[in-house]
């Protein structure tokens, strides 16, 4: 028993296999309403885009105001493929598509713009972004311009949620604990230092970003195979900004932190639902006072452990053995 619990691996292979089974069983006897999976979809969909936006800024400091831009490229790619091709397998295609073409915007939007820092480098993106809206706006031909593409085939179910999220945690958190990670973290600290320790401060940089933009592809791609329809409109600035928000309240620099802010707004957004009316100053209010009292987030810098599972493996052997 303590070999087991001593393996850090098998303990987080169980631990999914547990959340995956237990949400799949409430699903199936219908506890989770047909009302809460939408609410589910969607906060899985904010995890993925949490986690990926903290490469950027969390871990390597690039302040990006442009996320949503790089999920609206995942979204229209995604529902084009899936229109012409409404099977499994345009699905599956669709999301590769849209990741990988998202990412390459993200190369190419990183090089030059990545040079920047601060202030310099939101605003940067945040202007990219509006790019990427207005120019779907005028590809009528494509697009279908203002109007958005309806009719989306729905391919989303939550097998295919869980294997994306939990994909895009696990791909995230292991490059971050590789040296490539550490580069990054590196060059968040100090870059000047980094610089002067040999690491290419620029390469570095550009690899988050074009990795965050990847993940919010396929973030977007999930979106639009799940609610028929999309807009430009729907990827604007304050999408954006509701990511920000989500990586910030979570603690920067922490993928725990990202995933439980993640699930507490949603379900505070679910629970303030009765009250339509102030719903959303409720929200601010909230969103306020918590930051008052915990500034650095919920989670800081710091990640939840397994270790307490250890823990408890060790006492039962202990009790076993006794």
């Amino acid at each position: 028993m303590k070999k087991i619990f001593e393996n850090d691996g098998l303990k987080k292979l169980i631990l999914l296999i547990l959340i995956f089974g237990i949400v799949q069983l409430l699903i199936t006897t219908g506890i989770i309403s047909p009302y809460l999976q939408e609410t589910l979809v969607t906060l899985c969909i904010n995890i993925i885009l949490a986690v990926s936006l903290n490469l950027i800024t969390g871990f390597t400091g690039q302040l990006s105001l442009g996320h949503a831009g790089f999920m609206s490229i995942g979204a229209y790619t995604c529902a084009l493929i899936t229109l012409n091709m409404p099977t499994t397998t345009g699905f599956i295609l669709g999301v590769l598509a849209g990741a990988v073409t998202a990412a390459l915007f993200g190369f190419l939007v990183g090089l030059p713009t990545l040079r920047l820092k601060g202030d310099y480098l939101a605003i940067a993106t945040l202007g990219m972004a509006e790019i990427i809206k207005v120019i779907f706006i005028n590809l009528d031909s494509i697009t279908n311009g203002a109007a958005g593409l309806n009719n989306i085939p729905q391919f989303v179910t939550w097998p295919w949620m869980f294997l994306f999220t939990a994909g895009t945690i696990l791909i995230i958190t292991n490059l971050l604990n590789s040296s490539h990670g550490r580069a990054c973290i590196s060059i968040r600290e100090d870059e000047i230092a980094s610089e002067a320790m040999g690491i290419n401060t620029t390469k570095y940089k550009v690899a988050a970003f074009t990795i965050g933009a990847f993940f919010a592809g396929i973030a977007g791609a999930l979106y639009a195979s799940n609610f028929y329809f999309i807009e430009p409109n729907q990827f604007g600035f304050l999408k954006s900004i509701d990511v920000l928000v989500i990586v910030v309240f979570g603690g920067m620099g922490s993928i725990s932190g990202s995933v439980i802010a993640a699930t507490a707004l949603a379900v505070i957004s679910t629970l303030l639902q009765s009250f339509s009316e102030v719903r959303m100053i409720l929200y601010a209010v909230l969103l306020v006072i918590i930051m008052i009292f915990r500034p650095q987030g919920l989670m800081g810098s710091k990640e939840l452990s397994l270790s307490v599972l250890g823990r408890l493996g060790n006492s039962d052997s202990k009790k076993g053995r006794v």
